[in-house]
């Protein structure tokens, strides 16, 4: 075998354990009841018009990219699981969205240069393990003058906080693969997105999450609902002093960041047009 054949069928390895690890649990209820307000803040902030034909990479269950189409955009809900697009479609069909659902890698995006209007990701794209792939395909499918929306979890913020608390528990990740909240980072973002890019807006915020009562009910939901915990707790599996550990971890975490029941999650919101 070729390094290069190697190197594509170490990809597909990668790939496949991605897919499988969002598949697990219900993330679907972690958009819907933990960050809701999130996809709809990011249409808004993107200016997603009638007829703009619009690419959500990453969409998961279309918390952003249903609100664009009932906003009247023509748009495509890519996502590399398709559990999460099947309940996609469902939620769209009840609330009457009319959109394209499409099983796509992030990093090798099937649609042609230039052929959307708007290209945005709410807390998705961050998670593709090669970042400079996937912010030059979220590029290349954007059209001159077209607009690149992010929304992404900060390092410093709680979500960050929380990769960096189940990293040690977790297994090491392949060489390449790149941290997620680092696409919380301004200065990292625009490194990312180089001189391709426009009229950047950039600003941190905070989204009120009030599901938790106490710092216990969001570590069980965590690790019932959201994909890499539930994959942590898989990797320590039967060893009971590091599943206590981790819980504590997870409890303490939750508890700095919970003020009278209300939890602070810190994102970043950033907006720029694609360079002629």
């Amino acid at each position: 075998m070729t390094d290069a054949s190697e190197a594509r069928q170490a990809d597909r390895t990668l790939k496949a354990k991605h897919r499988a690890m969002w598949a697990l649990g219900d993330y679907p209820s972690v958009a819907s009841h933990v960050v809701s307000p999130l996809g709809p803040l990011l249409v808004k902030e993107c200016g997603i018009q009638i007829g703009d034909r619009v690419l959500d990479i990453a969409a998961g269950s279309g918390n952003a990219a249903i609100p664009a189409a009932l906003a009247g955009a023509d748009v495509v809900a890519s996502d590399l699981t398709p559990e999460l697009l099947e309940v996609g479609r469902n939620l769209a069909a009840v609330q009457g969205a009319q959109l394209e659902w499409r099983e796509a890698d992030a990093e090798d995006l099937p649609f042609a240069d230039g052929e959307f209007d708007v290209v945005m990701s709410c807390i998705g794209i961050m998670f593709a393990p090669h970042h400079r792939t996937a912010a030059d395909e979220m590029l290349r499918v954007c059209r001159a003058g077209g607009t690149v929306g992010l929304l992404s979890w900060t390092p410093e913020g709680f979500v960050g906080r929380l990769f960096a608390a189940m990293k040690p528990y977790a297994p090491p990740p392949p060489p390449g693969v790149q941290p997620p909240p680092l696409w919380g980072s301004e200065e990292y973002v625009h490194e990312l997105l180089g001189d391709a890019v426009t009229d950047v807006v950039a600003r941190r915020q905070k989204v009120a999450v009030t599901l938790f009562k106490e710092p216990s009910d969001f570590r069980e939901f965590f690790k019932a609902c959201y994909g890499p915990t539930i994959a942590v707790y898989r990797a320590v599996g039967d060893d009971q002093e590091k599943v206590a550990a981790l819980d504590a971890a997870l409890d303490a975490l939750a508890a700095e960041h919970t003020t009278d029941g209300v939890m602070e999650w810190e994102y970043l919101l950033l907006t720029a047009h694609r360079r002629g």
